[in-house]
C-alpha cells in the first residue's frame, strides 16, 4: 500500500465536512485546542454557524483549570453573532455572564444550567425577560425561587420543556408547593416537566395538571410528598403519556440524584465579570494570535497537549513541530 493510500490529509476535506466534525467537540476543546491546529480550522471555528450550539461541559474542578471558563463562554457567545440557539453551562457562571448571553441571543431556544451557584434569582429573572423564544429550560442544583419561576413563565410563553432538580431539597421532610404552583400558573404550554426531588404535594400536582393541559411527559421521581392513588392517579395515567412515579428508579438519570435507598443509582456524576479582549489576553486565554498555515503554540497549549496532539494527528501532522516549519 502506498503512502498516499495509507495516510489521508484531513486538511483536504471539504470545509462543510470539517465543520461537521469539529462541531462535535465542546466549546472548551474548540477554543483551547482545535482552532489552533491550522489556519483552515481556525477560520472554520470562527464561523458563526459553528456556535449555534455552545456546550461548556467541564469536569467541575475549576481551581485546577489554567483558563477562565467565563471568558471563554463570552467569546463563544460573541462568535455566534446572535445566532445562538442552545447553550449548556456547568459549574460556573455569574449574573453578568447570563445577562451577556441573553442580550446577544434573542433567538435562544434552550438554556441549561448545572451547579451555577453564582447565578442569583435576580440575575436569572433579568436574563429570561430577554429570551422570549426560549422553549427548553433545564436547571440542575441551582437555587431558584417561586418568584423567579413565575418570571420565567411570564417571560417565556413558548416554553415547552422544563426540568428542575433541587438536589439540596432531597429530604423526606421538605414540603412545599411553591414551585409547582409557579409552574401551574405561568407555564400552560408545557409538554415535558421534570421535578426530580421536589417537595410538592398532591395539591401541587393537581394544580399542574389543571394549569398545564398539554403535558405529555411528567417526571416525579423522588417527590416523596406525592401519593398517587384514586382519581389523581387515574387522571395522570389517562392524560400523561410518560409518567415517572416518586419511587421509580433513577438508574437512568444523567446525574447523581442525591438520595439513596429508594431505587436510586449510587453512581456519582463524573466530578472531577466579563472583560474585553485585552483582559482575555492578560488572563492567559490567548485566542487572538494570527495563524498562517500552522498553529503558534505557546505555554497555554501545554495544558491540553493531549487534545492538541490528537487534532494535529488528524490533520496529518505527526507533532506540533511539523506545523511550525
Amino acid at each position: 500500500m502506498s503512502d498516499a493510500a495509507e495516510y489521508r490529509n484531513w486538511l483536504e476535506l471539504p470545509p462543510d465536512v470539517t465543520a461537521s466534525i469539529l462541531s462535535r467537540l465542546g466549546a472548551v476543546e474548540i477554543l483551547n485546542s482545535a482552532q489552533s491546529v491550522c489556519s483552515q480550522w481556525r477560520n472554520i471555528c470562527k464561523d458563526p454557524s459553528m456556535w449555534r450550539t455552545i456546550d461548556m461541559w467541564n469536569l467541575g474542578d475549576l481551581h485546577a483549570m489554567p483558563y477562565d471558563l467565563e471568558k471563554m463562554c463570552v467569546h463563544a457567545v460573541d462568535r455566534s453573532c446572535g445566532h445562538l440557539l442552545d447553550i449548556n453551562i456547568e459549574y460556573f457562571g455569574t449574573d453578568a455572564l447570563l445577562f451577556h448571553i441573553a442580550e446577544r441571543s434573542a433567538h435562544l431556544k434552550r438554556l441549561r444550567l448545572f451547579s451555577c451557584y453564582d447565578i442569583s434569582d435576580e440575575g436569572l429573572s433579568e436574563a429570561v425577560v430577554k429570551l422570549p423564544s426560549l422553549e427548553e429550560l433545564e436547571i440542575f442544583i441551582c437555587p431558584v425561587s417561586k418568584q423567579a419561576l413565575e418570571t420565567i413563565g411570564r417571560s417565556c410563553p413558548l416554553l415547552k420543556s422544563f426540568k428542575l432538580n433541587l438536589q439540596q431539597c432531597k429530604t423526606f421532610h421538605y414540603v412545599s408547593d411553591d414551585e409547582a404552583l409557579a409552574v401551574a400558573q405561568t407555564m400552560p404550554e408545557l409538554r415535558h416537566l421534570e421535578l426530580l426531588g421536589n417537595g410538592l404535594t398532591n395539591e401541587g400536582l393537581q394544580a399542574i395538571l389543571d394549569g398545564c393541559p398539554h403535558l405529555e411527559h411528567l417526571d416525579l421521581r423522588q417527590c416523596f410528598n406525592v401519593h398517587l392513588g384514586g382519581s389523581l392517579e387515574k387522571r395522570c395515567v389517562e392524560h400523561i403519556k410518560t409518567l415517572r412515579r416518586p419511587y421509580d428508579s433513577t438508574h437512568d438519570y444523567e446525574f447523581n440524584p442525591g438520595v439513596h435507598g429508594t431505587g436510586s443509582s449510587d453512581e456519582d456524576y463524573p466530578f472531577g465579570g466579563i472583560s474585553d479582549d485585552d483582559d482575555i489576553l492578560a488572563n492567559g486565554y490567548d485566542d487572538f494570535f494570527e495563524i498562517e498555515g500552522a498553529s503558534d503554540l505557546d505555554d497555554y497549549d501545554d495544558y491540553t497537549s493531549g487534545i492538541l496532539d490528537m487534532a494535529l494527528m488528524l490533520a496529518g501532522a505527526s507533532d506540533s513541530s511539523d506545523y511550525d516549519e
